[in-house]
């Protein structure tokens, strides 16, 4: 199954995503914020990224999607955000605003959430195996 690397401050997030998606057969990794992903993207490239939009700047999330992209990351890339709700507007991806996948709304639903990585997985070239091959799960600060 593939690797998957969630960043988000909100360890309570990240642990229910780590809960869900072992649970289909995948290996997580967890960062908590824009620097400990930027390490573990390079240290342990993943095969999708989840990223929270808030951590400690407010755009942390879509800043760091925009770096990997201009460095050429091509893998899938879902956010999670309150932020749709929380000021009534709804998201969208923009490959030149916010170069993601997905948006998910949290609480983002755990079908929901198994689903899209599922979706976006196949669609980035039928993932069954990582592409690394390495099984571990880790974490970053």
């Amino acid at each position: 199954m593939a690797r998957i690397l969630i960043v988000d401050d909100d360890r309570d997030i990240v642990e229910a995503c780590r809960l869900f998606l072992e649970r289909e057969g995948h290996t997580l990794a967890a960062a908590y914020s824009r620097g400990g992903g930027m390490r573990a993207v390079a240290e342990w490239p993943p095969d999708l990224l989840i990223l929270d939009v808030m951590m400690e700047q407010p755009d942390d999330g879509i800043v760091m999607a925009r770096d990997l992209r201009r460095l050429g990351w091509k893998m899938p890339i879902v956010i999670l955000t309150s932020l749709g709700k929380v000021a009534g507007l709804g998201c969208g991806a923009d490959p030149d605003v916010v170069p993601v996948d997905a948006f998910l709304d949290k609480p983002v639903r755990p079908a929901v959430l198994v689903s899209t990585v599922a979706d976006l997985l196949a669609r980035a070239g039928g993932k069954e195996e990582s592409q690394t091959g390495h099984g571990t799960t880790t974490a970053a600060r």
